[in-house]
């Protein structure tokens, strides 16, 4: 979406009826400290207002803990401390240095706390009334159903927490899962967290160049896998790309965990392999939960590395436990009869995140195992009928697939009990937005469209239930997040409504505690460009109404003739032509305008890829940015290179097409759309 074409976004699509806005979580939250509307709620929850007690972002994260009934074993000192010694994350390498300021807060120091107590053994508890609630509603590809307890998620959870104390995992101690989506990945996750072990995931999607960056980096000795799972009707293995992996790097790995999917042969190494059956459920389903320090790291997630090497980002148990909690609490309204589907991997940020805020206040999640078009391109939405979910998130990519294939498949299902959809990824393009908002949520149910990263397991932009929203929006700043769009100089210009960088210039509970290669890097990726800032490395924009948009990754910007383009305005215009589905632009070299664009398209089905409609689109965009962004070339493609998370990656098809070095490719998911670049005219 341009700068340009913010105009043609002034339409207001959704409105929430005043019964709808006031029988939300945020609503009461606003009524018990007196807040009128959203902007006063932004500015009470990150800024210091005068005369207000009430106010700042240390207060809206002080209140919290008591506001959505966070339990701490033992109080904290403060909500924060920024001055001082911090210490690095056990088993990091580099040096932690004595450093003051935003960038190595500590949160809630003093206190005594463990994510898995709040998600999970709270609810568990004999004297609970959630004790028989199901945790997780599960879905293979096959159909096959399993519903899980808080009891039975409890009893397993514990299992895991003994098996790795059997196998001399400690507090601070790295631990791999390498699993697809089954519920098993979720006692596994929280077996972790019980002993104090770090967990770090790996999306199972990955081949072995990525799986083993992970496994070396984090230095897991221990990994749970399984024998394969199912996608479009095939058995995927994982265990030979897991061995393959642990053999290409110098890590010991001491034992492999193999959770059997599909009963499928597996290679198998004598006195280090291990089945679950075997490692697992023999052990006691009694374990104490190990009290743990507020900083003290839980999982480690990478990043999905767009550019170089992916990143190991810390994140601790007081930091994400209340992140997560908090937006799924405000930002999609959790009550306790829904049921929360987000589409998504273990190893992405959203499968964690959707696990720890639903489960904190003993929600429900529904996960599934498959693709999202088998056997028929109505896969989702049979489902949401069947389970009557009620949230229901997915990334801008995956709505565009799916819209290609037609609103019949779509109708066929009663989506009703949806109340809120959600979206994240990367910029969605006006077309896509209005077919998701009005065919799948019947114009009715709000799109929950949220921007931040794996580096905050968070939003830095969400909108609340409450609000009206215009396509493609972001609503404005998560609560409690101190953010801002500025200029190249490091200057506000959100009021301006010009286009800038998406800053925070405040921390919050749950940003990366440095990285897990040590401060160098974690500095200069996020906080070099300013002082005290952290440069999130977006193009945002508000409009003169309020509504924040964001624009792409700034990294990725086209410098054309002396005038810079974000790709993802480029690709908005393309994708306004009918027969475009998806787009990716990328800079090359021009002799004449020193960079010029390359556009590769996806086609709608049925469209013919002809030179017809190559010069349509290079006019279309020509007309709507201006003649000098019109593409020099159009290419058609069938596929774009994919993070985990959807987004293209752009610096991929760039190298492809100029014939430069590619880097790094550990991220992305799906490498063979690499050779349709170098095939498309």
């Amino acid at each position: 979406m341009a700068s340009e074409t913010l105009a043609d976004i002034e339409e207001v699509v959704h409105e929430p009826t005043q019964s709808d806005v006031e029988s939300t979580n945020v609503w009461a939250f606003m009524q018990a400290h007196d807040i009128d509307d959203y902007e006063e709620l932004v500015e009470r929850t990150t800024t210091d207002v005068e005369g207000v007690p009430e106010s700042g972002v240390d207060w809206f994260w002080d209140e919290l803990v008591d506001y959505l009934d966070v339990e701490f074993y033992e109080d904290y000192d403060s909500v924060r401390e920024d001055s001082g010694a911090r210490r690095a994350p056990e088993g990091a390498s580099g040096e932690a240095a004595s450093r003051d300021g935003p960038q190595f807060t500590d949160w809630y120091p003093g206190g005594s706390i463990n994510v898995a107590h709040n998600v999970l053994d709270r609810h568990a508890a004999r004297e609970s009334e959630r004790r028989n609630k199901v945790a997780c509603i599960w879905e293979g590809e096959d159909g096959t159903t399993r519903d899980v307890t808080y009891h039975e998620l409890q009893r397993q959870s514990n299992m895991v927490a003994n098996a790795l104390r059997e196998r001399g995992i400690e507090q601070g101690d790295t631990v791999g899962l390498y699993m697809p989506m089954v519920p098993e990945v979720i006692s596994i996750l929280y077996g972790c967290f019980k002993i104090g072990a770090i967990a770090v995931p790996i999306f199972s999607g990955f081949g072995v160049d990525a799986t083993a960056t992970r496994i070396e980096d984090s230095g897991c000795s221990v990994v749970f896998s399984a024998d394969g799972f199912y996608r479009r009707g095939s058995e995927i293995t994982l265990k030979d790309a897991l061995d393959d992996a642990i053999d290409d790097v110098p890590t010991d790995v001491s034992s492999v965990v193999v959770y059997e999917r599909t009963g499928t042969e597996v290679p198998w190494t004598a006195g280090r392999d291990e089945t679950w059956s075997e490692a697992v459920e023999t052990q006691d389903d009694d374990f104490e939960t190990v009290e743990l320090d507020a900083s003290d790291p839980s999982m480690l997630l990478y990043s999905s590395g767009t550019t170089g090497k992916p990143k190991g980002i810390v994140h601790t148990h007081a930091g994400v436990q209340m992140q997560c909690a908090k937006e799924v609490y405000f930002g999609f309204d959790l009550k306790p009869s829904d049921r929360f589907f987000w589409v998504s991997d273990i190893g992405w940020m959203m499968g964690p995140w959707t696990l720890v805020g639903n489960h904190t206040f003993g929600g429900t999640v529904f996960m599934y195992e498959g693709a999202p078009d088998h056997p028929e391109p109505d896969r989702f939405w049979e489902m949401i009928d069947r389970h009557d979910l009620t949230q229901f998130g997915i990334s801008p990519t995956a709505i565009r697939a799916l819209r290609k294939q037609g609103d019949d498949w779509v109708e066929g299902h009663d989506l009703s009990s949806l109340r809120m959809l959600g979206s994240t990824g990367e910029p969605w393009d006006p077309e896509s937005w209005q077919w998701f908002y009005e065919t799948v949520g019947n114009g009715e149910t709000p799109i929950i469209n949220i921007s931040g990263g794996t580096e905050i397991c968070g939003c830095f932009l969400m909108p609340m239930p409450t609000q009206p929203l215009k396509p493609c929006s972001l609503g404005g700043p998560g609560l409690g997040m101190d953010i801002d769009i500025v200029d190249a100089d490091g200057n506000s210009i959100a009021d301006t409504n010009e286009r800038g960088y998406l800053v925070a210039r405040d921390s919050c509970p749950s940003m990366t505690r440095s990285l897990w290669s040590g401060d160098d890097r974690y500095l200069e990726e996020y906080w070099s460009t300013w002082d005290d800032v952290w440069d999130h490395g977006d193009w945002a924009q508000q409009d003169e109404d309020g509504f924040w948009f964001l624009h792409g990754r700034a990294d990725d910007a086209l410098n054309i003739a002396g005038r810079k383009v974000g790709p993802a305005e480029v690709e908005g215009a393309a994708m306004d032509h009918d027969a475009v589905n998806q787009a990716a632009a990328v800079g090359v070299p021009d002799d004449t305008t020193g960079t010029a664009v390359a556009l590769y398209v996806v086609t709608e089905d049925g469209v013919d890829e002809s030179d017809a409609l190559r010069d349509e689109v290079r006019a279309l965009v020509g007309e709507e940015l201006g003649k000098p962004f019109r593409p020099r070339e159009v290419r058609f493609v069938d596929a774009f290179p994919v993070t985990q998370s959807g987004k293209i990656v752009r610096r991929a098809i760039q190298a492809r097409h100029t014939g430069e070095d590619i880097g790094d490719l550990s991220s992305v998911e799906n490498p063979e759309a690499l050779d349709a670049i170098d095939a498309a005219r």
